[in-house]
């Protein structure tokens, strides 16, 4: 997601950087190459240009030719029309009517079914939500299906009636949910284009029969500047409340985040990151200008680590560490912990400089946390207690009962070794960082 165009900002940024005067002449140069990686990001023609003209023009003021160090300024101007683009502030969700009613529209295989899954798994861990499904889509019974599946998987209930009137299934799943306890009810809607009157027309129905709290519009982030188009379709008969993009992790351009908001007015309240049903994050402006600029997102590792990490576990590991103990138990639990966060190349990529790290391009194969935690599997707990007594014998057995081989145990047993050796000398404090 941005990759090429925070590439490319990086190389306008450090030009501008490597002078000490910013001129009309050396502004313009700059500015072409910002200009070529917005549209080369898929950013729609007119953003782009009313972007560069005014980044220019505040980059050509008073306070630029007074400041000492013009790079920076340059930066800020760059940071703040990218945060004017994309709307400045986060726009959070009208959770306040109970039970909250969010309807979900959108084109055909635009992802609503699985979003739907992800929402309700997102708002209930964060916001502490109870919610329900509803199945609305009756055009394509495997939707029907589909989602009971993801409501199984994720234990939320699922209200439906089969293929009946779309408007009644609504009207009655939201009673239903009154009279469970339910607070936040999300419906799922049949795909529809949206010049298609009479479906437009069911979606309008369900409007005024449940009066939902957020009318959101699930897109494809890889259909590019025709999102803009559908997104002002659907706002022409819906009061859209906002947007969630899907697939922005497989879209690198990512030119859509950049002008739908600045186009449409409609805010983008989500975006898909990956397809399971913990892949739907927050859009945060703020910290989406950061990853543009190369300057990682710090907040969102921290989050995930929140979310899937148990603290006790944690704070009790850490202490074994300082005191220089740490076991094998120890070190499968915490392998165990950091499965939890998914692939790490995509929390890597969210540091500061990565891609000058090249840690962009980092691919953790996780065959190898697998066979790690194969091999300690396969321990008593005797043994992983206290890796010395395992000789020869033992480290038979333990490859046999991994499915790997005695060299590979071997070299989780000098790792490990060179690992207590660390701990021992933070313990003391004989171990100097190296910054």
């Amino acid at each position: 997601m941005f990759e090429s165009l925070t590439e490319k900002l990086e190389s306008a940024i450090n030009k501008i950087k490597g002078y000490g005067v910013i001129t009309e002449e050396n502004i313009s140069d700059a500015m072409r190459e910002v200009r070529l990686a917005l549209l080369e990001a898929d950013v729609n023609y007119k953003v782009v240009k009313e972007f560069t003209n005014n980044v220019k023009e505040k980059a050509l003021g008073e306070e630029v030719k007074k400041s000492l160090k013009p790079g920076d300024v340059f930066l800020k101007i760059l940071k703040d029309e990218l945060l004017s683009l994309l709307g400045n502030d986060k726009a959070e969700l009208d959770l306040s009517k109970k039970p909250s009613i969010i309807m979900l529209v959108g084109l055909q295989g635009s992802g609503k079914t699985t979003t739907i899954g992800k929402l309700g798994n997102l708002l209930r861990k964060k916001n502490g939500a109870k919610p329900m499904f509803i199945a609305a889509d009756v055009y394509r019974p495997a939707a029907i299906e589909q989602l009971k599946t993801i409501g199984k998987e994720l234990n939320i209930e699922v209200y439906d009636e089969g293929q009946t009137s779309a408007v009644s299934i609504v009207e009655n799943g939201v009673n239903y949910a009154k009279e469970h306890g339910y607070d936040l009810v999300l419906v799922d809607t049949a795909g529809r284009l949206h010049v298609d009157d009479v479906l437009m027309d069911e979606l309008k129905n369900i409007k005024e029969k449940v009066n939902p709290t957020e009318i959101i519009l699930v897109i494809d982030a890889m259909i590019g500047q025709d999102a803009i188009n559908v997104i002002t379709g659907f706002n022409d008969a819906l009061p859209l409340t906002g947007t969630i993009l899907t697939k922005m992790d497989g879209d690198t351009k990512g030119g859509v985040a950049l002008c739908a908001k600045h186009l449409t007015g409609i805010p983008i309240k989500f975006i898909g990151v990956s397809e399971k049903l913990d892949g739907l994050d927050y859009f945060d402006p703020q910290r989406m200008v950061s990853r543009i600029l190369g300057n990682g997102d710090i907040m969102s590792i921290i989050e995930k680590a929140e979310s899937v990490i148990d603290e006790k576990e944690a704070m009790k590991t850490a202490k074994k560490i300082q005191a220089g103990k740490m076991d094998l138990e120890d070190f499968l639990s915490q392998l165990k912990q950091i499965k939890k966060l998914g692939p790490l190349e995509n929390l890597l990529k969210l540091l500061p400089g990565a891609r000058k790290l090249g840690l962009n391009n980092v691919n953790i194969d996780p065959k190898q946390f697998a066979r790690l935690e194969a091999i300690i599997s396969s321990m008593t707990i005797k043994e992983r207690r206290n890796p010395d007594i395992i000789k020869a014998s033992r480290k038979q057995r333990i490859a046999k009962g991994s499915g790997t081989s005695v060299q590979e145990v071997n070299k989780l047993l000098t790792q490990f070794e060179q690992m207590q050796k660390m701990m021992k000398m933070m313990k003391n404090g004989n171990l100097k960082m190296p910054f």
